[in-house]
């Protein structure tokens, strides 16, 4: 779809939306709300603009006035500076080849210049591309696309334990926090309601940002796998955590009798049986918040997963 039509479809209805009902899923009723159609390729482009938009912030003009400055743009969370750019331009050795913490610049495919056109990358080949197609399809699945694996809409076929993915990166509570910001803000710019960005910020922080979270299955028919990407000291700790499960950095098992420290009592954390479909059904009666409080962690989590 023409950028200039994405543009007005988004003008026209962006700012007038009606309450989701509980038994359409957030994709298809944003996609047909936004985009009129609800075809694989109309889902596909939704989960582009919004992606592309968490990254770089915001692009397309009008929206409904919320701003996102971009997971890829300096900010701060709760009154600390945060910097991810270090992760995705090779600055750092924090990506997971084969067990070893390597350098890797996700950013040879042109940058932010292609995403401001609704593209991932200016060639297939870069790593920029597998990198930034893999978060619209595994959030295509989070998302429960109808039309995900058809025609028009790839499925995910990355890393599926984002544990692995992050071991070395080491990521700080407000790393995490800023991320999950950013994402926020982009959903709620396009006009997605309070309820519906609070809702799957709710199971996806369930899902990735509790320290030594036990095992969980992400994707359909997938298997349960170690998918938390918070580790640091500062982060909270699920209630039923599994840390001798988690590696330290650098390190091939961690020790069983790790050191945490508890998550705040009243927290629920998801059981390794726990099924992102079940996590998003009902969704709108989930914890209620503000936009800052809106996780969308599975896509930090997706960053490095090629």
């Amino acid at each position: 779809m023409r950028s200039s039509t994405i543009i007005a479809a988004f003008a026209a209805v962006g700012s007038a939306m009606a309450q989701r009902p509980a038994s359409t899923p957030i994709c298809d009723y944003y996609t047909a709300a936004l985009l009129k159609n609800n075809t694989a390729a109309n889902q596909y482009t939704l989960l582009t603009l919004l992606v592309n938009t968490a990254v770089i912030g915001n692009y397309t003009t009008p929206n409904v006035g919320i701003a996102a400055n971009g997971i890829l743009n300096n900010g701060t969370y709760k009154g600390e500076p945060v910097s991810l750019l270090q992760y995705f331009d090779g600055a750092l050795e924090s990506t997971n080849f084969n067990g070893k913490a390597i350098a890797v610049n996700f950013l040879d495919g042109g940058g932010a210049a292609p995403l401001l056109l609704n593209m991932p990358a200016n060639n297939t080949s870069s790593i920029q591309y597998g990198l930034i197609t893999h978060l619209y399809q595994f959030f295509g699945a989070l998302l429960s696309c109808s039309e995900y694996g058809a025609m028009g809409f790839p499925s995910y076929k990355g890393k599926t334990s984002m544990a692995e993915v992050h071991r070395f990166m080491d990521l700080e509570a407000a790393e995490v926090g800023y991320f999950i910001e950013q994402v926020g803000l982009s959903a709620a710019s396009f006009g997605v309601t309070n309820d519906d960005v609070t809702a799957v910020g709710t199971a996806l922080t369930k899902l990735f940002d509790y320290k030594c979270a036990p095992p969980v299955a992400i994707l359909p028919n997938g298997t349960a796998e170690l998918q938390s990407i918070c580790q640091a000291e500062d982060c909270p700790v699920a209630p039923n955590a599994t840390c001798a499960a988690y590696p330290l950095m650098g390190m091939p098992t961690s020790p069983a009798n790790a050191s945490v420290t508890v998550m705040p009592t009243g927290t629920v954390a998801p059981s390794a049986t726990t099924s992102t479909a079940s996590m998003f059904t009902g969704a709108a009666q989930a914890i209620g918040a503000g936009v800052g409080s809106v996780a969308a962690a599975g896509l930090f989590a997706l960053a490095l997963a090629l």
